[in-house]
């Protein structure tokens, strides 16, 4: 836990979400801050701004890629899913043990590209199990919990719901409204994903909306954050809105712009 600033201290904290490998930024995002929070996907699967960069595409070449990404943006997802059955049967190897070397390399990176301290919870790309062997000491990670950082209160939810892209953090309505509950009233609401507000789910080039929550929603309405900050989205339609009290943030598509959004009290 970051200390309590002196009286005269004024606290600056740098968010970022949506890494997505982007390692040399990462360490670099927390500078001029008191600490970094990390609003989750550091795992670059693939990049749908650039085909050639990712896991699939190293695995199975740009052509494929484009492909899938095409696919997927026509919201065709069977005829994706049966593409991408198509090409992990080709490999002699596990398809799991390829994704989870893939992974570790990526974590092992980024992890350590974290500044100290470090507060971050899980993005619907993730795998939490891996986190634990990578977060260092000065990385503190949060799921359904509350953390003080400089005289305000913290709350972290991690991962995604449901959603036919069947991303490896994607949890239940229930499960995700649980975690929401258990934070409580907080100054600041930490999560991956968005509240359910169209104009904040749509996303203007994959030309979808993407999965929010209403539990997270009704958190908003009900206790009144001083802000709500999120990311998942990465080319949202509105980038922030206040809601009641609360000032609903997207903090941005850390991947493309390698800048952390910060907040200072």
């Amino acid at each position: 836990m970051a200390p309590t600033p002196a009286r005269n201290h004024r606290t600056r904290v740098h968010v970022v979400s949506d890494v997505h490998g982007n390692a040399r930024d990462l360490a670099r995002a927390g500078e001029g801050a008191d600490a970094l929070i990390c609003l989750g996907d550091l795992v670059l699967f693939l990049d749908y701004a650039d085909h050639s960069r990712g896991i699939f595409p190293d695995l199975f070449g740009v052509e494929n890629a484009d492909r899938i990404v095409a696919l997927r943006t026509a919201r065709r997802f069977e005829e994706a899913r049966a593409l991408g059955a198509s090409l992990w049967a080709g490999l002699e190897e596990n398809r799991a043990a390829v994704i989870e070397e893939a992974v570790r390399k990526q974590y092992a990176e980024l992890f350590a590209a974290f500044p100290t301290p470090t507060y971050a919870t899980y993005g619907n790309v993730d795998m939490p199990p891996l986190w634990r062997e990578y977060a260092g000491p000065g990385t503190t990670v949060l799921d359904g919990e509350r953390v003080e950082i400089g005289g305000r209160v913290f709350g972290f939810v991690g991962g995604g719901l449901r959603t036919p892209m069947r991303t490896p953090y994607e949890i239940s309505d229930e499960e995700y409204a649980a975690k929401i509950e258990a934070v409580g009233e907080v100054d600041v609401l930490c999560t991956h994903i968005p509240p359910e507000v169209p104009e904040l789910v749509y996303d203007t080039v994959a030309r979808r909306f993407e999965r929010g929550s209403h539990a997270l929603l009704d958190a908003i309405r009900r206790t009144r954050p001083r802000y709500a900050l999120f990311g998942h989205v990465h080319q949202p339609l509105v980038t922030r809105m206040r809601i009641g009290a609360t000032e609903c943030v997207n903090v941005g598509h850390f991947a493309s712009t390698g800048t952390p959004w910060a907040l200072e009290w």
